[in-house]
This record gives C-alpha cells, structure tokens and sequence, in this order.
C-alpha cells in the first residue's frame, strides 16, 4: 500500500508518492479537475479516455464506490492521481473502497504527491502528456532507473511526448450503462433522491405525469460517442423513448429508427478527427430533426455548420464552471469535461451564441435559427449547482413539438455587449500569448 509511485511529466519533471490501485506504466495526457465530489462519475465518464486525471480537491473516495452512480460500464481513465483516498469510507449506498475498484480495473492510482503543486504546473504550461510507474514489474524498475540517468530519461521523455489519444469514440461507444428500466422507474428512482426535473425558474417537477406530458410518444436516438448514463436517465424523465445507436451508425440506421429527435453525446478526443460523423451531422441536418448536442456533440455540432474548434490550455474539468446565458444575464454553475472548445468567431450565419464561459469567455452553448437544433458545452444532465441547467431536456422537448421553436431567437443587447467583451478579451489574450512565444 505505501510502496512509492512516480508520475513523470513530459517537460522531465517528476512527482513521487505512493501507490494505490494497479501497478504497472502507462502513458496518457495528464489533465486535473476541481470538483469535491463526483470522483464516481470522473471515473466512469467514458470522455476522461485516454487521461491521467488529478483530483484537485484533497481527499478522495470518502463515500466509497456506488455502482448505480456509474456513468458507464467501467472506468476510462489511463491512471489517477489524490493527495489522500479514505481507507474507511461511510455512506449508507457503500458498496467497496476505491483502492479495491481501482485493482479491479486494473488502473494505476498515485497518492500522496502535492496535487496543488501538480495542477499550478498544468495550468502554467498547459496540458502535457505524462507516465505514471507503480510496482515492481521489469518495465516499471527499468522507468524508475532512467530518471537518474540522463540519456535514458530523455529517451523516456520522448516516449512519453510521443503518445497521442487515438481512436478515442470508437474505443467507448456505447459503454454507457444501459438503462434498460421503464421511464416511471427511472422516475420514481431519481426522485427518491429529489433528482427530478428542474424548470428554468429552478421549481421541481415532482409530478412524473406532468413532466412526461409533451415528450410522451416521441422517440430520440441517442448517437453515442462515450455517453454518460444520466442523458439517457433525463431523456426517459421527460416521457421520451430512447433508442441508443453507436458512434459507428450510419445516417440511414438513424433515419430507419423514424425519430423525432436525435441526441448527440458527450465523448473524448479531438472532436476534428471524427470526419465521417461530422458529415453524418451534415446530412442529419437536411432531414429537419430537431437535434440537442452535449460536450462533444456540442462540438461536431458546430464543425457540421463550418464552425472551428481549437485546443484549450488546460481545458474546463470540474463542477464548479461558470455559465452566462446571454439571453437572460443569469449565470449557472455547471459541471464540465472539455479540452476543446468550439471558436466564438467562426459562429456561423444562422447561429447564435446562447452560453459563454464567465471566466474565459468560451462558447459554452449555441443555437441555430436556420434548423431545429441547438447545444451546450457543458454537462446539463450533471445535477450541479442549486437551479440546474437540466431544464436544457426540456427545451429539447419543446423542439421536439415545435421546429420553429428557436427560428426567432435574438440576443439580448446585454448578450451583445457582452459577446463583444469576451471577444476583445480573447483577441488580447491570443496576442499576448503569441508575442510570448506560447
């Protein structure tokens, strides 16, 4: 349990701790997240593929490992890293502890390192590729020999710049737990935790007759890219059948399940590289769905529209991301996942920008006017903050029933002054970076 753990950085730094979950090495792209609980979710959200995920908040598995609040079948993550995890957690849906969930991944946890330390050095220098080493195999013993060695870590550095996430939708789809119980079920469940519908003006619907009304007898596919179960749990409380299709559908396979909606997911990787269902999107586009993108939905969404995404530094991970609506000033606290973000200045005609990041102003939602469709960066169906943005389902639902539902959306000369600051701030922004040499 205290046998030591590395985690070597791709500009040679190196962090040293202690080792929990699997041993061995790995290599992944070292990110960090600020949320206080969810670590769960973190997990098991198949968009964290291909990652070295730090925990910013200090301790760690506090509640134990409760399999009905996966967001899929297993955990994506490449390796995890904690200032501490709980050996003893409590809580009355306790199932195991994390170390024991970790092993049966086969997933490499570091501990007792200076996460802080960690996440200033991401922030600074952006996002880098990293090697976790843990155990005592022959591959391990020969990375932990190649730090003191200054050859053989620069042959290890470049090893570990050389790793790239590839394949990453292809990899997940369609790992999401199954939610194979009827909506009423779904319903009566979630309420017991008071996780039912929330409407703009922050009321709960308790009532599953009423929020079911209008999404009754309409079907939505949910084109999977690495969905995280809870879509499907708040498409099924709003009455709507779901039918979930891979990554690898074909546009014909969506058109033959007759929707009347289509759900694009959430999912890892570079939303760029995902040409063929970018022209999927493109073709969906001329049938008239109504269409509601998540994440990286949100992204291929755009891209589909001749949109540009762009990398971002560090990226938007955690339950504590600040969102303006333009159109009605308010700000929500939203839960994120994101390395890339879909460029505010290549909003196409016919589109509107609807969400801004409050802290970089990012493109966090937009809405077409010229087709029924409309998306968010961030993650509605995450429960996060006191008036949540699951009321978003809703709207879906009323696209739904009501193609021209967004054909008149304006923004708000609050939201135009506001879009020209952020686009100011970014403008400055890149110009300062590129007169740095970042």
């Amino acid at each position: 349990m205290n046998a030591k753990a590395y985690l070597v950085l791709a500009n040679g730094q190196v962090f040293e701790g202690k080792s929990f979950g699997a041993s061995g090495c790995i290599i992944g792209e070292t990110v960090f997240t600020t949320g206080m609980n969810g670590y769960l979710e973190t997990l098991t959200d198949p968009s964290f593929y291909g990652q070295i995920v730090t925990q910013t908040f200090p301790l760690i598995g506090n509640y134990g490992v409760i399999s009905p609040d996966f967001e899929s079948d297993g955990v994506h993550v490449r390796g995890y890293i904690v200032r501490s995890w709980c050996e003893d957690p409590s809580n009355f849906r306790c199932g195991g502890d994390l170390d024991s969930y970790l092993k049966s991944q086969n997933v490499i946890g570091l501990y007792d390192i200076d996460t802080r330390a960690l996440t200033k050095v991401l922030r600074e220098a952006g996002v880098m590729n990293g090697m976790l080493i843990s155990g005592d195999s022959k591959e391990a013993a020969e990375a932990v020999a190649a730090l003191s060695d200054f050859a053989k870590k620069q042959v290890l550095l470049e090893k570990i710049k050389a790793y790239k996430i590839e394949n990453a939708v292809e990899s997940v789809t369609c790992s999401a737990t199954k939610v194979e119980k009827d909506a009423q079920t779904v319903f009566a469940e979630s309420a017991a935790y008071r996780a039912v519908p929330v409407r703009a003006d922050g009321t709960k619907v308790n009532d599953p007759a009423v929020a079911m009304k209008d999404g009754k007898g309409k079907k939505v596919v949910l084109w999977d890219f690495g969905a995280k179960a809870n879509i499907r749990r708040e498409l099924l409380k709003r009455g709507l059948d779901v039918v979930t299709l891979p990554a690898t559908a074909s546009v014909q396979q969506i058109l033959d399940m007759h929707p009347d909606g289509i759900m694009l997911s959430n999912g890892p990787g570079d939303p760029q590289e995902n040409t063929a269902i970018i022209a999927g999107i493109r073709k969906l586009l001329t049938k008239n769905i109504p269409i509601f993108g998540i994440c990286l939905g949100h992204q291929l969404l755009a891209l589909a529209k001749g949109a540009n995404t762009t990398k971002l530094k560090y990226g938007h991970r955690g339950a504590n991301q600040p969102v303006k609506e333009l159109k009605s000033g308010r700000v929500y606290i939203s839960s994120q996942n994101h390395g890339y973000a879909v460029e505010n200045d290549t909003i196409p005609a016919g589109a509107e920008l609807s969400f801004v990041n409050t802290n970089d102003g990012t493109c966090e939602g937009i809405v077409y006017t010229d087709t029924p469709a409309f998306s968010v960066q961030f993650h509605p169906e995450a429960a996060c903050g006191p008036l949540d943005t699951s009321f978003l389902f809703d709207e879906f639902v009323r696209l739904i029933n009501n193609h021209d539902y967004y054909k008149d959306y304006k923004p708000t000369t609050q939201a135009i002054d506001a879009i020209s600051y952020f686009a100011s701030t970014i403008k400055s922004t890149k110009q300062t970076n590129r007169a740095a040499g970042k």
